[in-house]
């Protein structure tokens, strides 16, 4: 919530004279939306952007992309395998659209390095969460292009629309980069419900109540009276500035204009508000399949397929990267009626976004992908589910020019092992580095010693997708 506070001092119009913009603060420690906003740095150039899916659970290969006819029933599960507009390829029934659509996708079979969490934070950086923890971790990709690359207008580089198990473990985060850079995290509960687990509200909760944020002005404070406030807050703090050697008084006066510009301009806010969207487009996005198959408690909804068409929006509105996830993916007990809910909703999602894409003439600019931490096994347990399987992860691409309409890779006759072409988490990761103008393997960022850290230290973009 955007507010301002300060000391008991106030005008006539209750604002305080200590007062300091406050756009809803966005984790630990009380930082602002200004936190998270860089000055324009890239005027002139195209708007390249990434829209990062995470197939929250980990989503069973098998029962999706890497189908196993002739596997024992017990293995290959109830799904039978359907055409697709690729020679000799193959989906489970579930998969219609992307399967009449297998041309503009690319069908990653042979994901390995799976560090076996259960979050969305490898998907989020190509990395362990161990790694440089010493220092504070890696970084997420969209707080590196928020550092490299800065916002795009009056937009943010990074907004992060995760829900469930990636949102209450701060999946996006930050790492070594500092608060600064932290994802704009806008509240879309009210769009879309998604439960969450009993033993993650804890989490959640400890992350700060305003970890997430909304975009609406305190009643009668217009952009007039907000452009006051932050000059106010310049004056009153000429000292500490002087006093201040490192700069960040200074920044946070950018940060703060910034902000001014994403909350008076209204276009950021107006891409949040699919009411503003055009009926036919929305129902577009809403799936016609009939319903079948049983919801889990922390499943998403078959509205759920509307996230892509907010992640659209949000990309025309000039955001470099945005993070939307699909739920639930963990199915333990009832993957098959689970997944009969779920996976149409994410087909129906995937599909509608690469060919609304394309009619704007947006595909060849914006490079999607969806994936999740790990697969799951190949084994039917004992409650008719799939349990957690780190060894493969199945993954689909999209959009930003690369070539489409091909598998990568292939597992053994259970979907258990990679046989040919293994791809690394960090090489999509690079891959999409790559796609925004950053060489993965020569562009770095200083760590929090200074030290210069490469954005991947061992993934190469993929070849076969050049």
């Amino acid at each position: 919530m955007l507010d301002f506070i300060g000391s008991k001092v106030t005008h006539c119009d209750g604002v305080s004279r200590r007062s300091f913009l406050r756009a809803g603060a966005l984790g630990v420690g009380g930082l602002t939306l200004a936190d998270v906003l860089r000055a324009e740095a890239a005027s002139g150039k195209s708007h390249k952007a990434v829209i990062n899916i995470h197939l929250d659970g980990g989503p069973p290969q098998m029962d999706m992309i890497d189908p196993k006819p002739e596997a024992p029933a017990e293995l290959r599960g109830e799904f039978s395998s359907i055409k697709t507009k690729i020679p000799g390829v193959h989906l489970t029934e579930l998969m219609p659209q992307v399967a009449a659509a297998a041309d503009k996708f690319v069908f990653l079979r042979s994901l390995v390095g799976s560090a076996g969490r259960h979050d969305g934070f490898q998907c989020q950086s190509g990395y362990h969460t161990k790694d440089l923890a010493s220092i504070g971790g890696r970084p997420a990709m969209g707080c590196v292009v928020d550092k490299l690359l800065g916002a795009h207008g009056n937009a943010p580089a990074f907004v992060d629309l995760m829900q469930g198990r990636p949102l209450a473990r701060n999946s996006a985060r930050v790492g070594f980069l500092g608060p600064a850079f932290r994802p704009f995290r806008p509240d879309i509960s009210h769009l879309f419900q998604r439960e969450l687990e009993e033993g993650m509200k804890g989490e959640l909760a400890r992350l700060g109540k305003d970890h997430q944020v909304n975009l609406k002005l305190i009643a009668g404070l217009n952009a007039e009276r907000l452009d006051d406030r932050v000059g106010l807050l310049r004056q009153f703090d000429d000292i500490r500035r002087a006093a201040d050697k490192d700069g960040m008084m200074g920044a946070m006066d950018r940060f703060n204009q910034q902000a001014v510009g994403i909350l008076t301009s209204g276009k950021f806010a107006d891409a949040m508000d699919l009411e503003k969207e055009d009926p036919k487009i929305l129902a577009r996005y809403t799936p016609r399949h009939k319903e079948e198959g049983a919801r889990g408690t922390t499943a998403d909804g078959y509205n759920a397929s509307r996230k892509l068409l907010l992640a659209r929006r949000l990309i025309e509105a000039g955001v470099r990267v945005v993070s939307v996830s699909f739920s639930d993916f963990d199915t333990h007990s009832s993957n098959f009626s689970r997944m009969r809910h779920l996976v149409p909703v994410v087909d129906h999602a995937l599909a509608t976004l690469v060919a609304d894409l394309g009619e704007r003439g947006m595909l060849d600019d914006v490079l999607i992908v969806a994936w999740g931490e790990f697969g799951r096994t190949p084994k039917v347990n004992a409650k008719g589910g799939r349990d957690h399987w780190p060894r493969v992860s199945p993954g689909l691409m999209a959009g930003g020019g690369i070539r489409t309409g091909q598998v990568i890779g292939a597992t053994d006759k259970i979907a258990a092992e990679p046989t040919e072409r293994p791809v690394h988490y960090q090489d999509v990761m690079a891959t999409l580095y790559q796609h925004l103008g950053l060489n993965p393997n020569a562009t770095t960022v200083n760590d929090i010693t200074g030290r210069p850290q490469y954005l991947c230290d061992t993934g190469q973009p993929i070849r076969e997708l050049m």
